[in-house]
Parts: structure tokens; sequence; C-alpha cells
């Protein structure tokens, strides 16, 4: 683009930067945020935004990558090869470069379900662990070498430890002897010129043989380092000389290393910076609430309820407007901070943002071209030193615009014309953007002249636009209407600020009648839409509603037919058994007839034949009772309250489910009754008749709830519980619910298997078995049955 930095100050581009800036993980990464610049083709901002969407798809699943602290090694590298020593700080720097490139590696490979666009600058990484690790064992910080550093350090710094503490053997003799003790100024080991001395009273200076370094500013203490001890301190100079050679040797080969890997250090430092950008780029989408744009080829602008991406998002009023379409020039119009500058800012930043690669804060299936320049003439740029007024300033702009512009520019103009003579502003204007349009060019102009008004009104290809504002309360709501021009409103605003309405009335006077028609027929056209705006929401509101209902209404009709498929599953469960058992008893009845023919000519075959016949009968009864099951319970003393009717609604207390009779064989004890999709046969003593008041006559001949009287049985139930590894609360959890199923299933004794270990979780569920009303007794097993591991449980 030939205009970006006047483009860039206009839309305000650069707080642009400045919000990607704050998400750069990395220091060349925010010096990449603020040169940003829109690219020049559809290529480069396809790359781009395919770049973003990649690494917001894996912040999605893994969050965002660890950068760690990566500085700029491309100096310390080019000093390296030089054959410059590099400072242990340095090449913790470049170990630092090293393990952001081997962190990075093991982001992506990690947890990796899907190939994206970024792999290959992931993969272009060239991390070198050896060269990391042994930076990172040899210093520990840019202070401090390790001693595992080289075997000589180590060996030198094991003698240079033994060396001082011969030295400070020595001199604690002057210390603590009171023979030297009484000629100290302190009774302390100090040191001075980097070796080891004593404070001597300076009267007593002769009394202690040796060499003084230092006296002290009074002059009443001299450091003495005695004879005894100068040897010693020679050879521990001696020794930290050769640490100092030793570590300059080390740094050196440290250095050695660097140059020899100097490209893949600066490649890994340069992959690092771009990934860190754009992932930036990802984060910044994530805090606008931004969506990927739809990029066309076409001359053609579609927001969707688009965000000015520097006003607040609580108070920001989304637009919708399309350029290229319909119409390739809108011209909006309005009242003053009604909203029309933010409208032309808001489609220029939004397009620099996308050929940038950064995602809009619009809606889903918002459309944007590739522009090769954005032409933007906003606010006031009138220079008292360059001569040029508030028309001068924007008339230069506009004259270098017509010189550039094509068919693949944008071009915003704000207050088109004005700064001169009304008419001759207005017929300017006109002009202007007929010359935009004769060259192709898509153009979002604002004005308050009506002439421009009614050139969008009877030019094809040129469409109104206006900015609400709410007369009422002399505040603007800043939704753009399309299709509509607006008004100034200066008369009303003016009345209610409290202009005297004799002025007010005296300049409608002067407006002319053409005029003054026109702008009614505005007034009459924006209170139209106003109203069918309401009535629209309220439609809107009213089909959302239905939508819900249908919706719900929906998920009960799922429900009853998944719950109708799952009665047709089961009763053709059924009719499957009942095939399975007459295939069996078939098979059954032809074994036996097979047997039959080869004994028919025994001696016993009459008993042959009654065997087999009653075994046949035997198997026949077998089947009836697999394909047409009946439950037989145990009796009480439940007498019904009159003869059972076919149609009568009944409990089967074995399984506490509702039934409804359906046959009442005669001189039978058993009755036919229909639960659910499965006929089954009861004794009538197992039968609880359910009364017109929904109440079942109970054992007590007293009524209660039908829908309480339930009574289960579970038939696979094992009157034994294992809860050893447990504590004493999850175990009576366990136990609790054992207890009730083995009351329910008529079980009277019931074992625990609890363990012997420590004894305290016996302990814990014999506490709670001493206050359970279900329990008669209770006591530990006997032996071989388990001893004291277990506990024998007797139930009311």
């Amino acid at each position: 683009m030939t205009n970006t930095e006047r483009t860039v100050k206009a839309l305000e581009f650069y707080r642009i930067r400045e919000m990607l800036e704050k998400c750069c993980a990395v220091e060349g990464a925010k010096s990449l945020a603020m040169e940003l610049a829109p690219a020049g083709s559809m290529t480069e901002v396809r790359r781009l935004q395919d770049e973003t969407s990649g690494a917001r798809y894996l912040i999605t699943i893994k969050g965002q990558p660890s950068f760690g602290s990566v500085k700029d090694p491309r100096d310390l590298v080019s000093r390296a090869v030089k054959g410059s020593s590099l400072s242990p700080g340095d090449l913790l720097d470049i170990a630092g470069v090293l393990r952001s490139a081997r962190s990075l590696i093991s982001y992506i490979k990690t947890d990796k379900r899907q190939d994206t666009v970024l792999d290959g600058i992931f993969f272009s990484l060239a991390p070198d662990r050896f060269l990391e690790d042994k930076i990172t064992k040899a210093i520990i910080a840019p202070d401090m070498i390790s001693d595992e550093a080289s075997t000589a350090l180590s060996d030198i710094r094991r003698k240079i430890k033994q060396t001082n503490i011969k030295i400070r053997n020595l001199l604690q003799s002057y210390v603590s002897e009171p023979k030297y003790s009484k000629y100290l100024q302190e009774s302390i080991i100090t040191v001075k010129n980097g070796r080891y001395v004593i404070p001597v009273r300076s009267e007593y200076r002769n009394e202690i043989n040796g060499f003084i370094h230092d006296t002290s500013a009074s002059g009443a203490t001299v450091f003495i380092e005695p004879a005894s001890v100068i040897n010693a301190n020679n050879d521990l100079r001696v020794l930290q000389s050769s640490e100092t050679h030793e570590i300059e040797k080390i740094l050196a080969a440290l250095t050695a290393d660097v140059a020899a890997s100097a490209e893949n250090i600066v490649n890994d430092y340069t992959i690092a910076v771009e990934l860190s950008f754009i992932f930036a780029r990802a984060q910044l989408s994530f805090e606008m609430k931004a969506e990927e744009p739809v990029l066309t080829d076409r001359r053609l602008i579609i927001l969707k309820k688009a965000r000015h991406p520097l006003i607040e998002q609580d108070k920001v009023v989304p637009i919708s407007v399309s350029l290229g379409s319909d119409f390739t020039t809108l011209v909006v119009t309005g009242p003053n901070t009604g909203g029309k500058t933010v409208t032309l800012k808001t489609i220029g930043l939004l397009s620099m943002m996308v050929q940038s690669g950064l995602q809009v804060p619009v809606e889903s299936g918002s459309v944007f071209p590739v522009f090769e320049d954005i032409f933007v003439d906003i606010g006031d740029e009138q220079s008292v030193e360059m001569s040029l007024s508030t028309f001068s300033s924007h008339m230069k702009n506009i004259i270098s615009f017509i010189l550039e512009v094509n068919e693949k520019t944008l071009v915003l103009t704000d207050e088109l014309g004005a700064g001169t003579d009304p008419v001759e502003g207005a017929a300017l204007a006109v002009s202007i953007l007929e010359e935009f349009r004769s060259k192709g060019a898509l153009c979002a102009a604002t004005t308050h002249y009506p002439e421009l008004k009614t050139y969008a009104l009877n030019t094809e290809g040129v469409s109104n636009a206006s900015c609400e504002f709410d007369v009422e309360t002399l505040k603007p709501t800043f939704r753009l209407i399309i299709g509509a021009p607006g008004r100034s409103n200066a008369f009303e605003i003016s009345s209610r600020l409290g202009l005297p309405s004799a002025v007010i009335d005296r300049a409608k006077s002067l407006i002319s009648e053409e005029d003054r028609k026109f702008e009614n027929t505005i007034t009459s056209l924006e209170s139209t839409r106003m109203k069918l705006d309401r009535e629209r929401e309220e439609l809107l509101s009213e089909k959302s509603g239905f939508e819900q209902m249908m919706s719900e209404k929906t998920k009960q009709i799922d429900s009853l037919l998944a719950d109708a498929k799952k009665e047709r599953d089961s009763a053709s469960d059924q009719a499957k058994k009942m095939v399975d058992s007459a295939r069996a008893s078939s098979d059954f009845i032809f074994a036996e007839l097979d047997k039959i023919r080869k004994k028919k000519d025994s001696a016993d075959f009459s008993s042959e034949l009654e065997t087999a016949r009653n075994a046949v009968r035997e198997e026949l009864r077998n089947a009836g009772k697999r394909a047409d099951p009946v439950i037989e319970t145990p009796e009480d003393d439940y007498v019904l309250p009159r003869k059972l009717m076919v149609g009568d609604e009944v409990v089967l207390a074995s399984i506490g489910t509702k039934g409804v009779v359906t046959s009442i064989p005669e001189r039978s004890d058993w009755v036919e009754v229909q639960a659910g999709i499965i006929k089954t046969k009861v004794k009538r003593s197992e039968i609880r008749l359910i009364m017109p008041d929904t109440s079942v006559i109970g054992p007590d001949k007293k009524k209660q709830s039908a829908r309480n009287y339930t009574v289960s049985v579970n038939r696979s139930f094992n009157p034994e519980i294992d809860v050893r590894g447990q504590n004493g609360e999850d175990a009576w959890i366990a136990i609790d619910k054992f207890l009730d199923d083995a009351r329910v299933s008529s079980f009277q004794t019931v074992k625990i298997i609890h363990g012997k270990g420590t004894g305290a979780l016996k302990k814990a569920i014999w506490g709670f078995l001493k206050n359970d009303s279900r329990v008669s007794d209770f006591r530990q097993g006997e032996f071989g049955d388990g001893d004291s591991g277990v506990t024998l449980v007797k139930i009311k």
C-alpha cells in the first residue's frame, strides 16, 4: 500500500498494533507486531489467515505453547563465529533459545489430533539437546560455573577448599591462643588484597612477624599476614589463577560449540519469533471474540454485525453493511456524533486487519476482498505552517486519491466537500464520487448535504445509509440503517438544548419549500421504518418462542419414540425366546421319537415309551414356562376385598409392578395379567387390587397408596459382601444398601467380610450394626468360616 502510514493514523491501526504487541511472548515478536502492515496479495492474506486459524485451533485443544525466556542470539552467535568468547550469561541465553525450540517441538507432537498449516513451521525447528545440556550443566547462573564443567576445574576447586581450611587453621592459632590474642584488635580472620590476614593493634605490629597489607582509616589497626601462612596464601593465589584460566577454557570451548551450531540457533530463534507472532494473532482473536473472515476475489465487502475493535465490547453497537453487491458507493448521513465516522473507520480498520492476518470481530460469514490500497480522508488536517485550510487539506488528499484509485481500492471520505460554499461543496462532492465510481473503486462517504442524499436516491449503484438518532434522549443509537437517508435533526437538538422557539421557527421559515418537503419525507420514512422495525422485532420474538416450543415438543416426541422402540425391542426379545423354546422342544421330541423307534422291538418297550412320554410332557411344561413365565411368590395374609374382574387394575406384589387383569380362568388359582408388554400368569394370592380411589387394600385390611405399595425381589442377591480396603464410612454406605437388599430378598443371615488387619474397620462396622434397627443379632465368624475376619449378621 502506498499511503499506509496516513491510513494507519487515520484509522488508528497503530492501536491494533499495540494490542497485538501485548499478546506477544517473545521480544522479537513484539517488534513484528509494531511493524504490522496489510499484505497486498490474496495468496499472502490467505496464508496469514490460515496460520491464525491454525494457532487458534491449537490453543483451543492444547493451550498456549511455552516460549520461555527467548532473547535475540544473533549478535552473540556473530561474536562466537568471529572467535570472541561468550560470557556465562550469553551462553545461558543461547541455551534458552535451544530450550524454547525443544519445548515447541514437544508441544506440536503431544496430543496431535490432526495436521495444521503450522506443522511445517514447527518441524523446521532444530533443537540441540546435547549443546543445551552441555551449557546448562557447566553454567549454573550468569556468575557461577559448575564444578562439573570439567574434571580439572573440579580438582582445582577441591584444592582451593583444602588450602582455605589450612590457612584458617594456621590463623586460628593466633586468634585463640592467649599469647597472640592480646595483640589483636578483634579476634577475627579477614581478607585483604586477596590474602588472609589478622587485625593487629598498631602498637603491637612488631610483636607478630609477617607482612602488613593494609591499615585502618584511624591508623589504630594494621592487617598483618603472618609469616607462617605466606606460603599457603601464595599457593591459594596460584590455585585461584588456575581456576580462572580453566573457566576461560570452558567458556571458549562452549563458544566454539555455539559457533559450530550458529545457523541452527539463529534459525530456531527466527522460527520461535514467527510462531510467537502467529499465536499472538490467535490470542488477540480470542480477546476480540473474532471470527475468521471469508476471503473473495470479487470486489465485495459484506459485514455482518461488525464491531469496532477499539470500542469496549459492552458499549459497541454492531453494524451490518455491504459494498459491491447492489451498490458500490455508500452515502452515510445523520447528526453529528451519530456514528457516521465510526462506520467508515469500522469498514477501513477491519479491512486492514484482515489483510494483516488478523481475525475480526464480526459474525461468521462476513466477506472481505484484498485491496491494493485503502484511501482514507478522515479528520481535520489543516496546517497554519503550510497555509492549508480545512477544505484545502481535504481537497489535497482527494486529489492524490483520484490519481491512484482503481477497481482494487477502497475509498473512505468523511464530510466530503465540507469547509466551503455548500452549493459548490455539494457539487464537488457529487462529481468526486462519480470519478471514484468511474474508476471502479468501492467508496463510502459521510455528508450533511441534502444534494448528496438526492444523488444517492436517483443514481443506480449508489445507496443512502443513515445513523439512527433518538431525538427524545438526544443520544445516538449508533445503528446503521441501509437504504434510508438520515436527518441532521439540528432543530430538534437545538430546541431540546434550550434555544428559543422563536429562533428555531425563524430558521425553519428560511428553508425552501422543496427542502422542507424533502426533510418531511425523510421524517415520514424514518417513522415508518422504526415502526416496521418494532413489528419485526416482535415477530422475531414470537418466532423464537415458537421455535423453542417446537424444540421442546420434538424432544418429547423423540422420548416417546425411544420408549416405544424399547418396548418393541423387549417384545421382540420375548418372541425370540418363544421361538427358541419351541425349536428346543421340537428337537427334544424328535430325539425321543428316534430313541423309541430304535427300541420298539425290545422287551421293555412299554416302559421305555411311558418314560419318553413323561419326558416330553416335562419338556413342554418347561418350554411353556420359558415362553410365558409364571411368577410364584410367597403367601401372606392378604385377602381380595371382592371377586376379580377382567379389566381390574392390580399390583403384582412380587415385583411391585402395576398391571391389568386380562383373563380369569374358571376353577383355577391362576390369573392372567398384562404388565406393560409382558403377559404373565400370577397366583390370586399375589395380586393386590387397586380401588378406584387409586389405593391398594393392604395386608392389614387398610387402604394405602398404590404408588407406595411396591415389593421388589432381587433374584441375583449374593448374601456376602466384601469391604476390605475401605474406610469405615465408605464401607458402611455399601453395607447399608446390602442390608436393604437382603431384607427385600428375604435373607435372614448375611456375611460381611472386612478382614482382620488392625481391627479398625471391624470396630467401625460393629458400631454401626449396634444401632441398626434392621439387625437382630451379629457375631464374628467361627473357625474355618473366616474367623475374626468376617461378621455374621442376623436380620429381623
